[in-house]
């Protein structure tokens, strides 16, 4: 087995050492943010270990949940995401039905990742009606051993204890390298990362394949929620506003003395692919 830690702002500067993959508190309900995951991740991808994202579930706007944690994880390929499915400070808890729902959403926004559910012994016994847990179960018990959690149902991660102030973790894997098989990152590979050549006619208005690709980068680097289906080759508002917001957080890219810059250019595309499939952010 391997090992696992999950964090939020409460370590804002994790210990990495002695563990394999960090999973990251990205975001609670649909307003709190956890001000340190950038940090974190870009520390987690610097050593050379694995990243994955939760997200904290509340009763109720299912959907905006989803958007909002995607837009928060802003994860990358090979990336994983969980759903946290406990009490929250107002004792409160989502039905499994909301639980179920949030899968779906994330599932249908980011079906290129991997989605775990995250929840105690007696909300999967308990509260659980459905089994329902996407691609697999992360169960937290720490009454039980290392690796030995007591439920019956197959399950991926298990959640023993604390140290170090830390949630502590195994995985139920062989190797970081079945994790990442499984999880689908892209191979390890020396030469550096190429982004495609900005393709002629790529315009707000204008309908080209490369919208669609554009859009999937713009999804992947966090800038823009989108599902499968939803993807066009029409470079519409809603691509117009992705671009937007990627050149709010990168105003170098910006044309000059445009306040908001809805037209990608050949610089921009390159270092939103970059920023999107080709390393550590």
């Amino acid at each position: 087995m391997i090992k696992a830690i999950d964090v939020s702002s409460l370590q804002p500067n994790p210990d990495l050492s002695g563990t394999d993959i960090v999973i990251i508190k990205a975001s609670e309900g649909r307003t709190y943010a956890n001000p340190k995951r950038s940090s974190q991740a870009k520390a987690a991808r610097a050593a050379g270990k694995p990243v994955g994202w939760y997200h904290f579930l509340w009763p109720g706007n299912i959907q905006a949940q989803a958007e909002y944690f995607l837009r928060c994880a802003a994860p990358k390929a090979g990336d994983i995401l969980a759903c946290d499915w406990e009490t929250t400070t107002d004792r409160t808890w989502a039905t499994c039905a909301e639980k179920d729902a949030f899968l779906r959403a994330v599932k249908r926004l980011r079906p290129d990742l991997r989605l775990l559910l995250y929840c105690n012994v007696d909300f999967w016994k308990n509260r659980d009606d459905s089994s329902g847990c996407a691609d697999g179960l992360w169960i937290a018990d720490p009454s039980a051993p290392a690796g030995h959690p007591r439920v019956t149902h197959s399950w991926v991660i298990h959640q023993y204890g604390i140290k170090n102030h830390t949630d502590v973790n195994v995985i139920n894997m062989s190797s970081v390298a079945a994790w990442k098989k499984w999880a689908g990152a892209p191979e390890d590979t020396e030469a550096p990362y190429t982004p495609p050549a900005f393709p002629a006619g790529l315009a707000p208005g204008k309908s080209r394949p490369s919208a669609k690709r554009l859009q999937k980068a713009l999804r992947a680097a966090g800038f823009m929620t989108i599902s499968d289906k939803d993807l066009s080759d029409h470079y519409g508002k809603r691509t117009e506003s992705g671009v937007a917001a990627f050149h709010d957080a990168h105003p170098q890219f910006k044309a000059e003395g445009k306040t908001r810059d809805v037209a990608i250019g050949p610089r921009g595309w390159a270092y939103l692919f970059t920023r999107a499939y080709g390393g550590s952010q």
